[in-house]
């Protein structure tokens, strides 16, 4: 009679997504694409961080890649510039903020997605301003690193 053994595999490790979102063109209202640049020299190579921008539509296929996805953005929330908040997705629907498009642009992307979904943690900073304009206002740019070692922390849990 024939021995069967069980043959135990390994969990496939999360994928975790790291989208930075918003308008370059647009002062602070780049920081997510910013900050994605400066997360991809210090993250593992295991973890994925994509400038996304504007495009939410055409990064769905890293959406339903991902088991977890840290989205980082602009989010005009009233407090000082340069504030950095942390928040779930669930969190801005519960509030119907409406205060960032990207946001909003990310959850209505999600809706799309078939199947599960991943977790969404997000990122966002108090833009000073949002005008014509690549460079980052001082109270933005002064966050920035404060937002890329939260991004990577988050990213490596």
């Amino acid at each position: 009679m024939p021995t069967f053994t069980s043959i135990s595999r390994k969990p496939r490790p999360s994928r975790t997504l790291v989208v930075g979102l918003g308008n370059v063109l647009l002062k602070d209202d780049g920081v997510g694409v910013h900050a994605v640049r400066e997360l991809r020299k210090v993250l593992p190579r295991r973890i994925l961080a994509v400038d996304v921008g504007t495009a939410l539509l055409d990064a769905l296929h890293l959406f339903e890649w991902a088991d977890r996805i840290i989205g980082i953005d602009a989010m005009q929330a009233g407090g000082v510039p340069g504030t950095i908040y942390t928040f779930g997705v669930d969190d801005v629907e519960d509030r119907g903020v409406t205060s960032s498009l990207h946001e909003m642009g990310l959850i209505a992307a999600l809706r799309l997605l078939k199947g599960r979904h991943p977790t969404v943690t997000m990122l966002a900073v108090e833009p000073d301003t949002i005008d014509a304009g690549m460079e980052l206002t001082a109270p933005v740019l002064e966050a920035l690193p404060k937002l890329v070692a939260e991004a990577k922390r988050i990213a490596e849990l």
